[in-house]
């Protein structure tokens, strides 16, 4: 069977519609990622030496609009569970756009703090949870796994488009120029291809009321319930402390390399290898493990992220062994963006996968905001880079401990077992 084939929701679902959606959420999410996430260390800097605002300042602007966007994760799964992706993704990527633009005019420390908090809450409607949800309200949640996949392998391409496209940007037309760009990428390209792709009528769940045989589980019900088993907890640690390290390392990398001796070209080079090589890990998964439980895949990538670290702080900086790493770190986010999306509705429930998981993720956001400023914060006492190295390796351990402990619970937890 095509890997085309293997992605279409179910009877009834007209096959170029959803292959469609697919392409359309895909180059949506490489430019809301691209964009509204990955560009932040490159546009800090830039600031940074253009209004001599510390580091610790900078980050905080992201450390407040990451933990909105935590606040933001429930109600925005709650409302794509009720049909309302098209309107969720569509107007938020515009409205990203238009406080990217007035982003682009900032003078004061407050009025940036102010916009880049609206622009982290509404990373919570632009970014791969709400994609996901979108997908699996279209799919329903339990044929929703290769459509996820596929989701990540357009995904994957973010960084990799975007760091060196904005590198340029910034050359040619200073921070407030790749600005303006920026915005207007997110208002017509992402605006324009979620309101046009996501088509609610088209969905395989009932747009009213739950599922016949949902009962309690539906909606609020089953986050509850969810929220009495213990393997919602180990998830919970597991993608709290994925975050939290994931964040830091992302934003820090950069200043890192730079710190540590690379010149700009050979860091941004580096930081290139991620995208392809979290293609690469999910293509792997995609062609040699399609079926293979989500427990058995997320087992073996959380002990990528330990290793990873190691080699940071161990190895060389020169390009060759940091373009390793980068290779690791981005293979292991890679499969862990598909372990992520499909933990729900493999490890919990196959009900009200919006909520569920919002409720999941909500935490792993506020984790995610508060860890670059306090790396940054970090950095700022000891002026190196060497105890945050040390409180990433402590997460990246962390979630390979609940990583693992989720596994064997959902194994033995007659909640899970009905699931399979």
């Amino acid at each position: 069977m095509s890997a085309a084939t293997d992605i279409l929701p179910g009877p009834g679902r007209p096959a170029d519609s959803y292959r469609g959606l697919i392409t359309a959420l895909g180059i949506g999410q490489i430019c809301s990622w691209g964009s509204l996430y990955y560009s932040f260390p490159q546009l800090a800097e830039a600031m940074g030496r253009d209004l001599g605002w510390s580091k610790p300042e900078l980050y905080g602007a992201a450390t407040l609009g990451l933990a909105l966007s935590g606040l933001a994760a429930y109600p925005v799964g709650a409302a794509i569970d009720r049909g309302h992706g098209r309107v969720v993704m569509g107007s938020a990527s515009i409205l990203a756009g238009l406080l990217m633009l007035a982003w682009s005019q900032v003078e004061s420390l407050a009025l940036f703090y102010v916009l880049f908090a609206g622009i982290g809450c509404l990373q919570a409607a632009t970014l791969y949870e709400p994609a996901f949800a979108v997908i699996a309200r279209r799919a329903g949640p339990g044929m929703a796994r290769r459509g996820i996949t596929a989701l990540t392998l357009w995904g994957g391409f973010a960084s990799t488009v975007f760091i060196p496209l904005i590198q340029v940007l910034i050359g040619q037309f200073g921070w407030r120029g790749a600005l303006v760009g920026l915005g207007l990428i997110n208002i017509v390209v992402c605006g324009g291809l979620y309101l046009t792709a996501i088509r609610p009528a088209m969905d395989a769940i009932p747009p009213h009321g739950p599922l016949p045989d949902e009962g309690s589980t539906a909606g609020h019900g089953a986050v509850v319930r969810a929220m009495r088993t213990p393997v919602f907890w180990a998830l919970a640690l597991t993608l709290t402390a994925y975050a939290a390290s994931f964040s830091a390392f992302t934003f820090h990398f950069y200043p890192l390399l730079i710190e540590r001796g690379l010149d700009a070209t050979a860091t941004v080079a580096v930081l290139t290898c991620i995208g392809p090589a979290q293609v690469a890990g999910r293509v792997l998964i995609w062609v040699f493990a399609p079926h293979a439980s989500i427990r058995r895949i997320g087992s073996m990538v959380v002990a990528l992220f330990p290793l990873a670290v190691i080699a940071v702080a161990f190895l060389p900086p020169s390009f060759l062994p940091m373009a390793a790493v980068a290779v690791i770190y981005g293979a292991g986010n890679g499969i862990m963006t598909i372990v992520r999306g499909m933990a729900v509705p493999e490890m919990l429930s196959r009900h009200s996968y919006g909520a569920i998981n919002g409720a999941l993720t909500g935490p792993s956001l506020l984790a995610k905001a508060l860890a670059p400023a306090g790396a940054a914060a970090l950095w700022a006492v000891t002026q190196n880079y060497n105890g945050v190295i040390l409180a990433i390796f402590a997460g990246a351990l962390l979630t390979a401990i609940g990583f693992w402990s989720a596994a064997l619970l959902s194994k033995r937890s007659s909640y899970g077992s009905e699931l399979h």
